[in-house]
């Protein structure tokens, strides 16, 4: 068992004070941070250290040469089977499948979409054809693995996931009141289905940025004139709300009308959403714990100034509606709640730790992120602390892990909970998934 040190990536979507707060430090980061990246993706790997007491503080990137940490990556490559294990190695090969992390939106992320395996094959195989290096801004494979994902909140979720009913979006577009929608809302209509939905998309997602500017605004307003005549209490409220949200962070990209043909749902603390492949799909705020295969494909559709392949786009997109629907998940035990989804490459589950311990069996690899208070982990005759934002790497060849909660170290935000409950913590337990 080896403390792990997550990789930070500073987008600009990212936070500045949500991991802070997580972490209790006094004040907000020095830039954002978007995503912290527990894993071995040849990207950006992890690094462990050595076990004892974890350091309280920040996750970080690295610390150099002679710090007396390595990659994550490299360690299973020296060591597949002890890191790994024989069935996991045997199924996967020697690399970690799953990819974990930490996810804090401040601002909506762009629309995007995931391959599905066979997809993420050819698409690989095609551009490595074309000589197009791993590295172009213009690549959209950068493997050949599919990328389903599920998203556990940990405080209110806001998120944009899959195409809504046909008819409900004729609905809402019709319920804004923009007449220079109709000839658009013509195509729904008229066959309120996928291919409806696929030919309005693409109608969208292909208009010159000059029709873009001239209908874009028209909608801004309508879903104004909408909130002020019906207020929160309206039907479509959220939707309105959120086509002003992304609107105003991304002024003129006709991205912004693509998102309102989807699914908007609010995920609260503890509630999961599963995107499987070819699901479209866009975080817009909230801080997350997010598990994936291990890959970096993205297909996007828009809200990025970074490359949208439209024809890709348009070949990797499930266009059939269906809801999102949240899910607190099931019990796996008195105090873990594994959340479903058909995934071999990962299993994700959240542990509550107030007033008790919890012990888990040898069946790594696995990685146990905090998220919550601070956890004593035991395992092998080593005794390791974590806090919240800190992980740990449990490699196949570990014995049981004990796991107990501990009041975290002066400067530090208390764990809450109920007079005589004891600290209070959480762990996200992230496995691969069964066969």
């Amino acid at each position: 068992m080896l403390v792990l040190d997550a990789v930070v990536r500073s987008y600009a979507w990212g936070s500045r004070t949500a991991l802070a707060r997580l972490r209790g430090d006094a004040g907000p980061s020095v830039h954002p941070e978007a995503e912290l990246w527990f894993g071995a993706h040849p990207a950006d790997s992890a690094h462990v250290r050595g076990g004892g007491d974890a350091v309280a503080g920040n996750a970080v990137a690295g610390d150099g040469p002679g710090d007396g940490r390595r990659s994550l990556l490299d360690l299973i490559e020296s060591d597949p089977e002890g890191q790994l294990g024989a069935e996991v190695l045997a199924r996967f090969g020697p690399r970690l499948p799953f990819l974990l992390k930490l996810l804090a939106a401040e601002e909506p992320l762009s629309l995007q979409a995931h391959p599905s395996r066979d997809q993420a094959l050819e698409g690989f195989d095609r551009e490595e054809g074309a000589g197009i290096p791993l590295d172009s801004p213009i690549r959209n494979y950068r493997d050949r693995n599919h990328k389903p994902e599920v998203v556990v909140a940990l405080e209110q979720f806001d998120a944009l996931a899959g195409f809504r009913d046909p008819v409900r979006t004729v609905e809402l577009l019709g319920a804004i009141g923009v007449p220079e929608l109709d000839p658009h809302l013509g195509l729904l209509r008229g066959q309120p289905d996928e291919s409806g939905l696929r030919a309005l998309f693409t109608t969208w997602i292909t208009m010159p940025q000059a029709m873009v500017h001239r209908l874009l605004p028209k909608v801004l307003e309508g879903c104004i004139g909408y909130l002020a005549e019906h207020g929160n209490g309206g039907e479509f409220a959220a939707e309105a709300r959120s086509t002003l949200q992304i609107g105003e962070a991304y002024p003129g990209d006709v991205g912004v009308l693509s998102s309102m043909l989807l699914n908007r749902v609010t995920l609260e603390p503890g509630e999961a959403l599963y995107l499987p492949a070819g699901n479209l799909h866009a975080y817009l705020h909230g801080v997350g714990v997010e598990i994936m295969a291990n890959s970096d494909n993205v297909l996007r559709g828009g809200l990025t100034p970074k490359h949208v392949d439209v024809p890709e786009l348009l070949r990797v997109l499930d266009f059939h509606s269906v809801p999102a629907t949240p899910t607190e998940g099931v019990a796996a035990g008195a105090r873990e709640r594994r959340y479903p989804s058909d995934t071999p490459e990962f299993s994700l589950s959240s542990i509550d730790l107030r007033g008790g311990c919890v012990e888990l069996s040898g069946a790594g690899p696995e990685i146990l992120l905090c998220t919550q208070g601070a956890v004593r982990a035991h395992c092998d005759a080593v005794d390791t602390t974590i806090h919240a934002t800190q992980a740990l790497w449990v490699p196949a060849s570990s014995g049981p892990v004990t796991l107990t909660a501990v009041p975290r170290g002066r400067g530090r935000e208390q764990g809450g909970g109920a007079a005589g409950d004891g600290p209070r913590a959480q762990i996200f337990r992230a496995r691969v998934g069964s066969a």
